[in-house]
């Protein structure tokens, strides 16, 4: 059996272009994961070398000043605007993504890094980059039919509708379908925390319960999984076979790497 790693580390650092749509945290951990690998061991498996946003009111420039990293804008609502057309209309999107690799391909970027990148991704994308989200949910997690249980932009709530005592934060590959690309790692559990006032019978505390657990899962989650996942892409673990199964350090991982302790 043969396989391919997503990124060969003989081929020197691999370059990442950090998409974003808003805050740009999650993005701004992978920055400063590299950072900190530079700092303890002089160099990174990974360099970010550009960010890259769809709303010009986002935090890109922000993140971009801070660390020196250049940024391209390019805004979707205005792109769709000019054309008479719908966010929603595939074919301008497509447009717009090719468009976009065009504009990023100075920076010779082999991985997307999607944090909070709120457009769905085309094939323009698909082809150009390795892209790679992080979701708020465990996407092992499925249906009866197979399909995956916590989907779209309110898995956290759905998950604690649904009882989940525990959540996790998912990476995956960005494919056509939206959160069931194959799964890279999956973060270790957080604590869904419920206060005893709350009736998430009333829209007013499942809000809040979505929230807060939200933010937890981020925090003990999304910057957990995410960083580390980029950083064992860069090392070469991850891997596939002819057939696109995933492996990782040689292992089959048809569900994604379940990280079951909290990474120091």
């Amino acid at each position: 059996m043969s396989l391919r790693k997503l990124h060969d580390p003989s081929q020197g650092p691999m370059k990442v272009v950090g998409f974003m749509s808003g805050s740009g945290t999650n993005i701004r951990k992978i920055v400063e994961h590299q950072k900190r690998l530079e700092k303890a061991m002089g160099s990174s498996p990974f360099v970010v070398v550009a960010l890259f946003s769809d709303r010009a009111e986002s935090n890109a420039p922000l993140i971009g000043k801070e660390f020196d990293i250049p940024v391209v804008i390019r805004d979707l609502q205005g792109f769709c605007k000019r054309r008479g057309v719908s966010r929603r209309d595939m074919g301008a999107r497509e447009e717009f993504d090719r468009e976009t690799v065009r504009a990023l391909s100075p920076f010779g970027a082999k991985v997307a890094a999607f944090g909070g990148y709120m457009s769905i991704a085309t094939a323009p994308i698909m082809e150009a980059f390795l892209a790679v989200n992080v979701h708020p949910a465990d996407l092992s997690i499925e249906r009866e039919d197979g399909r995956r249980r916590f989907t779209g932009d309110h898995a956290v709530r759905d998950a604690i509708l649904a009882g989940e005592k525990y959540l996790r934060a998912s990476t995956h590959i960005v494919e056509p379908l939206v959160d069931e690309g194959r799964l890279l790692m999956i973060s270790p559990p957080v604590e869904v925390v419920l206060l005893d006032t709350w009736d998430l019978k009333r829209e007013e505390d499942l809000l809040k319960a979505e929230s807060l657990n939200q933010e937890r899962l981020k925090e003990r989650g999304d910057w957990v999984v995410f960083p580390r996942t980029i950083e064992d892409i860069a090392l070469g673990k991850f891997a596939q076979d002819e057939d696109g199964n995933l492996y990782y350090s040689g292992t089959p991982i048809p569900k994604g790497l379940k990280l079951e302790e909290e990474t120091p």
